[in-house]
């Protein structure tokens, strides 16, 4: 069964050119490297590396510049203790009526408390602006970074300025270092975004980012495995052209400048939509 369902999604005729096959790519010419999927595993110890390096630059980078700009941490207000309440939250954060009407006759309190307490008890759970101006900062820092690099290595490539030469002698193109590791830190930063969901405080659009990031980390697995490497390059690229300005308006929201927020806004508006258009994708 799992042999069948493998078989599939590799499909030769489905991903490669016609009289072409996955064994085509396993022996190289010599002087020559192909993209293979093992070098992507690479990517998870490496993932750990920028969580850790992540948690160093919050608190000795960010952290002093969220103080500068008088972003404080703040303290929510705290929930009055209640094990009842606090039982049913953990397992549903918005009660219904029903629920909550039954909550009130067992605790003889008014119903408007009961959702007053549930209410602060969100908030209570809900990252502050500090921390938030923290995690955006760390994501514009890297996005910036990995866009420069990317742009240093594309620059003297042909296929930056003719697409064509995306699929030139496709899918016999070797595999340069900076693509190399150009794919495994973009890789390993959504990784590591992955694996920080489950231990920093859980957000409301905790499922979506979670289906957000794992279709990111397929997406790249199986351009490198395909070896698309040049078209993925530039996908890379602009969407991380664009993610620079959406951190950059975050932060300026965070430090309460809103003009500047509102234009870093509109300038993350207009490059992603010249770059990938409604939806689709850079080369298209």
């Amino acid at each position: 069964m799992t042999s069948s369902v493998l078989a599939w999604i590799w499909s030769e005729r489905f991903w490669l050119p016609e009289n072409v096959s996955w064994a085509d790519l396993e022996h190289p010419p010599p002087g020559v490297e192909y993209p293979r999927l093992g070098h992507m595993l690479y990517a998870l110890p490496l993932a750990v590396g920028i969580y850790v390096l992540r948690q160093i630059f919050e608190r000795l980078v960010a952290k002093p510049c969220a103080h500068i700009l008088q972003i404080h941490e703040g303290v929510p207000r705290q929930a009055q203790p209640n094990a009842v309440l606090e039982r049913l939250y953990q397992s549903k954060t918005c009660p219904d009526m029903k629920q909550t009407e039954g909550l009130a006759k067992q605790l003889d309190w008014d119903v408007r408390k009961i959702q007053r307490w549930f209410r602060v008890r969100r908030n209570q759970d809900r990252p502050s602006t500090q921390i938030k101006f923290c995690e955006s900062m760390w994501r514009f820092t890297f996005y910036l970074t990995i866009f420069m690099y990317g742009i240093c290595h594309l620059w003297e490539s042909p296929w930056m300025w003719d697409t064509r030469q995306c699929w030139h002698n496709y899918p016999f193109q070797p595999l340069s270092p900076e693509q190399y590791n150009y794919y495994v830190a973009e890789l390993a930063f959504y990784w590591s975004l992955m694996f920080s969901q489950f231990i920093d405080i859980q957000r409301k659009d905790f499922m979506i980012m979670f289906v957000h990031h794992m279709a990111t980390i397929l997406l790249i697995t199986f351009s490198y495995a395909n070896n698309m490497l040049r078209a993925g390059t530039l996908v890379l690229c602009v969407h991380d052209a664009s993610d620079i300005f959406l951190e950059a308006a975050k932060l300026a929201n965070y430090a309460k400048y809103q003009k500047l927020c509102d234009g870093m806004f509109v300038v993350f508006s207009i490059t992603f939509r010249k770059y990938t258009g409604k939806g689709g994708s850079v080369l298209v």
